[in-house]
């Protein structure tokens, strides 16, 4: 789709096709819906991160938590969004063995319990590449040393970013 014609959809469709964007958070989109026409992908990323850090900590804590465990039961059960599944396999995290598979278990329990959200990181790059699992595993032992209020901002960063590949993805301007 193109920029223009997410322009001049409806508030409700223009919500339906961004709504996932940030993850299982419909209301950033509801957020910008009437700011439109955007002229640029970036100008509508922008206002969409602006939406987010206007919310306010509470929505910004629901926003980091409806994000998955990387390589949790969720994406080894199938339950993730399709996008979250194609990132998460990109970085290889589809091919663990099961001791590595228990490892991002044991970290992923270990960073919930420490901040209360889980451990959000865009795994994929804006060049193609991207994190694989030995730079994910590395990002989780720095990250964990952070306080909750450095993980907040970073999670919205990371956020951010996945958002931004997201509609990169999805439009053209």
């Amino acid at each position: 789709m193109n920029l223009q014609t997410l322009n001049s959809l409806s508030e409700a469709e223009f919500v339906s096709v961004l709504g996932g964007i940030f993850e299982h958070s419909p209301w950033v989109a509801e957020a910008v819906a009437g700011d439109r026409p955007f002229a640029s992908v970036s100008a509508l990323h922008q206002a969409m991160v602006q939406a987010v850090e206007n919310a306010g900590v509470t929505k910004q804590l629901a926003l980091i938590r409806a994000h998955p465990d990387l390589a949790g039961k969720a994406a080894r059960a199938g339950h993730l969004t399709d996008a979250s599944t194609s990132e998460q396999k990109g970085a290889g995290l589809d091919r663990l063995d099961d001791a590595e598979y228990e490892r991002f278990h044991s970290l992923n329990d270990a960073y919930k319990q420490r901040f209360d959200f889980p451990f959000i990181l865009a795994v994929r790059g804006f060049d193609g590449k991207g994190h694989d699992k030995h730079s994910i595993l590395a990002s989780f032992e720095t990250r964990l040393k952070n306080t909750p209020e450095q993980e907040i901002s970073e999670a919205l960063r990371q956020i951010a970013r996945i958002a931004e590949l997201r509609l990169g993805d999805m439009l053209t301007s």
